[in-house]
């Protein structure tokens, strides 16, 4: 059974988000039991509702799990009576979230500055490509571009080739992470004072946080030491990669005090005491003849499973390279529900990624709903600012209220 006192319940959120890493940051607080009225501003709604696969209701796969747990409320904010709909709700709401580009939310009547008069506890944070201030504020800008300022792609790929582009959206997701963290902190220091405050959140910003070693090293030894991309073997480490082995790969990442370890399974012991390799420098230095090693035992192995099993024995940290579906598939992320199987009327049955945290006395929710666009219209208004029937009927009849009717399950999905 689902527990019911809920962590963030009694929080109400406005989330004019769109994306990812504005979804991320308030689909966290959703999940967590905050009330997210996530507003939505034409007939299409959110740009991913026409992103992954999609039904003829305008639900869709990308949409579904980046905003699943939300309410939806759809307006036309090029109409003034839909800004007064939303600022009647600012005094009861809690957080604010959008990630337009620097400037957008204060010209649509929305900024902080508005906002925070009509209620003096608000917790707003703004997510951007580079922040809200600075040289590149007003740049436009997305995850990659993000991860390319922070000095982030010019580590990746290998050292002869061009850098290479994740396939993956690891900093908007990051940031979305980082910005639920922020507003945790905001709120609980509201709780405290009284006051809420302002949160700039932005793409570079995480991406530059990630490096976890050179940036002391370049400050000090400045041109004495260059990062550079290392293709699939780590820079620093030895053994650490990729290395290929029958039927795919293996990641290894083995610290100083465990090569004696690998050199036993190999077989050859000595090599924990060879002048090239009796520690990580000399290990680095001579890593191309390591790897080449390393890779020879790996070919004597039948398959990529019993390689694994065999480091194993030794307690060799180590790992098979998965593709996404031998990890969706991979017991392990199935038993703590880190693959999610989830449910959508039209869609039907399909998997996203779990909740990325686990709670002693907070279970994940079983059953996951994602809003058509502007299903929560009337809920949202009457339960928030009191509106009557013949009002919701008024701002419908001029189309302030926008909304798209839901399909019948079985519908076709593109």
């Amino acid at each position: 059974m689902e527990q019911q006192a809920q962590m963030l319940k009694g929080y109400h959120v406005l989330d004019f988000t769109h994306f990812v890493a504005g979804p991320t940051c308030t689909r966290i607080m959703a999940e967590l039991g905050a009330d997210v009225i996530k507003v939505e501003r034409s007939h299409e709604g959110d740009h991913v509702r026409g992103m992954g696969l999609k039904s003829a209701d305008g639900m869709s796969t990308y949409y579904f799990q980046h905003s699943h747990s939300k309410r939806s409320l759809a307006l036309d904010l090029r109409k003034p009576r839909a800004k007064e709909l939303l600022l009647k709700l600012i005094p009861k709401i809690d957080v604010v979230v959008e990630n337009f580009a620097p400037g957008v939310i204060a010209d649509m009547g929305f900024g902080y500055e508005a906002l925070s008069k009509l209620n003096p506890k608000l917790v707003m944070c703004s997510i951007s490509a580079a922040g809200q201030s600075g040289p590149l504020r007003d740049r436009p800008g997305y995850d990659f571009i993000g991860a390319a300022f922070a000095g982030v792609t010019g580590l990746l790929g290998e050292a002869d080739r061009p850098p290479i582009v994740p396939t993956m959206a690891i900093g908007d997701v990051s940031t979305g992470v980082a910005a639920a963290m922020a507003v945790g902190y905001a709120l609980l220091n509201a709780e405290r004072t009284g006051k809420g405050q302002y949160l700039d959140a932005s793409l570079t910003d995480t991406y530059f946080h990630m490096h976890e070693l050179s940036v002391p090293v370049v400050s000090i030894r400045k041109e004495k030491f260059s990062p550079h991309r290392n293709g699939s073997q780590h820079p620093y480490g030895s053994p650490s990669g990729v290395f290929a082995c029958p039927g795919g790969f293996i990641m290894l990442l083995v610290q100083d005090h465990e090569f004696s370890r690998l050199a036993r399974a190999m077989g050859r012991p000595e090599l924990a005491t060879d002048e090239r390799f009796k520690n990580n420098g000399r290990r680095v230095r001579n890593n191309a003849a390591l790897k080449e090693m390393i890779e020879g035992w790996f070919a004597t192995f039948p398959d990529r499973d019993s390689v694994v099993a065999e480091l194993d024995k030794f307690r060799v940290p180590c790992g098979p390279v998965l593709s996404l579906e031998e990890a969706m598939a991979h017991p392990h992320l199935r038993e703590r529900e880190t693959v999610r199987r989830v449910n959508d009327p039209v869609l039907g049955n399909f998997d996203i990624p779990g909740f990325p945290v686990k709670f002693s006395n907070w279970p994940e929710r079983t059953k996951l709903k994602a809003s058509r666009l502007g299903e929560d219209n009337e809920a949202v208004l009457r339960e928030m600012i009191g509106i009557s029937d013949a009002e919701l009927a008024a701002l419908y009849a001029e189309e302030v209220l926008l909304k798209r009717p839901s399909a019948a399950p079985g519908a076709k999905v593109e």
